[in-house]
């Protein structure tokens, strides 16, 4: 009974893991949520680096307040990185910052952790 019960588990795990890749991306950011992300933000006027943002758990996209229409930019909270050397100094302060979807950035786990 043991061997059917977990064997009929396994398989109704595998459906729901290969089904849409959308639900696959709402188990991984579940995940990410819950484990947090180091993430880092950064944000450039054409190729020189302007920001950065870092410990970053993740980036939401804005919502309208009537609908369900994506608004052009993303938010979220983390570090302002003064100093560009992708560590917590003890005078950066955590802020809420926006990035527009027409600004240059690229947001990344940071890999010196």
């Amino acid at each position: 009974m043991k061997k059917i019960l977990l064997t009929s588990l396994m398989i109704s795990l595998v459906l729901f893991i290969s089904g849409c890749e959308e639900k696959q991306n709402k188990i991984n950011r579940y995940l990410q949520n819950w484990t947090g992300v180091n993430g880092v933000l950064e944000v450039y006027a054409g190729d020189k680096l302007v920001k950065r943002f870092i410990k970053i758990d993740k980036l939401s996209t804005a919502v309208s307040t009537e609908g369900n229409q994506a608004r052009a930019y993303r938010y979220g909270y983390g570090y302002l990185d003064e100093n560009f050397n992708f560590k917590k100094d003890s005078s950066e302060k955590k802020v809420y910052f926006e990035v527009s979807d027409y600004s240059t950035y690229v947001f990344f786990e940071n890999p010196n952790l």
